[in-house]
C-alpha cells in the first residue's frame, strides 16, 4: 500500500469523523497532488466516506433535517451525476477549477467581503443545490459548498454532522452508480486495496469519535481549515499550467 494513500485516508477520516465531510474535500487534492488519475482517486476515497457516513448516520439519524435532504436529493443528485459523466469522459483538466475554489472559500474565512459574498449566495437555495451538484461532479469538493450551508444554518453540533454526512454519503453512492454505470476509464485499483482503504477509515472513525468529536475547538479548525485549503488551492493552480 503507498504511503501517501494510506496517510492521507487516515488524515482524511480523522477530519469527515468529527465534521461529517472531509475525505473526498481534503483527499482529493492531496491524491491529485501525487499525480493520481481522477476516477482513481474516486474509487480509493468513495468507498471510505461512505462507510464513515453511513456509521453517523446510524447513530444521529434521528437528528437528520430531512427538508434539508430532500432538497439534496433533487436539485443536487442529478447534476453530480450528469458532470461526473462529463468530466470522465471529455477528461476535463479540474486542477485549475479546483484551485480557484478553494482559494475562493479560503478565502471566506479571512476576508468579510468574501463571506458576504458566499453567504448572499446561500439566500438562492435552488441555484446553490444546483451549484452544489455541478462543483462536486467536476471535483469532488461539493462538500466544501454542502458544509458552508450546514454551518450557515446555525444547526446543533449533532445535527449538522449528522446532516453533512446523510447527504455526503448519498453523493458518494451516486458517483459509484455513475462510475459504475457510466465511465469509460479504468481505475487501477483492486477491490481488495479499496476494501483496506475502506476499514481503515472506519477504525480511525471509531476512534475519533470518541476521543476527538467531544473536545475539538470548531473555531480553531475553522481556520485550520482554510488555510489548508488555500494551500491546496494555490499548489493544484500552480499544476494546472506546469
Amino acid at each position: 500500500m503507498p504511503v501517501e494513500v494510506m496517510l492521507t485516508v487516515v488524515a482524511t477520516s480523522i477530519i469527515q469523523s468529527v465534521f461529517g465531510a472531509g475525505v473526498l474535500l481534503f483527499g482529493t487534492p492531496l491524491l491529485l497532488l501525487f499525480g493520481y488519475e481522477f476516477v482513481d482517486v474516486l474509487t480509493i476515497l468513495l468507498p471510505i466516506s461512505i462507510a464513515i457516513s453511513l456509521l453517523q448516520i446510524l447513530k444521529d439519524r434521528t437528528q437528520i433535517d430531512f427538508a434539508f435532504y430532500r432538497n439534496i436529493a433533487i436539485l443536487t443528485l442529478p447534476f453530480i451525476a450528469v458532470f461526473l459523466f462529463l468530466v470522465t469522459h471529455a477528461r476535463i483538466n479540474i486542477s485549475l477549477l479546483m484551485g480557484v475554489f478553494l482559494l475562493v472559500i479560503a478565502f471566506k474565512e479571512f476576508l468579510p467581503s468574501v463571506a458576504s459574498f458566499i453567504d448572499s449566495m446561500m439566500k438562492y437555495e435552488k441555484a446553490y443545490f444546483i451549484v452544489m451538484g455541478i462543483v462536486h461532479g467536476v471535483s469532488n469538493l461539493g462538500g466544501s459548498l454542502l458544509t458552508a450551508m450546514v454551518h450557515h444554518k446555525n444547526y446543533q453540533k449533532d445535527v449538522a454532522r449528522v446532516t453533512v454526512a446523510a447527504s455526503y454519503c448519498t453523493f458518494a453512492l451516486i458517483q459509484l452508480l455513475t462510475l459504475a454505470l457510466f465511465s469509460n476509464q479504468q481505475a487501477d485499483l483492486s477491490i481488495n486495496q479499496s476494501g483496506i482503504y475502506a476499514i481503515v477509515g472506519v477504525l480511525v472513525f471509531m476512534f475519533s469519535d470518541e476521543v476527538l468529536y467531544a473536545q475539538i475547538d470548531r473555531e480553531k479548525y475553522r481556520r485550520i481549515f482554510a488555510g489548508f485549503l488555500a494551500i491546496s488551492g494555490a499548489v493544484l493552480m500552480v499544476r494546472s499550467v506546469v
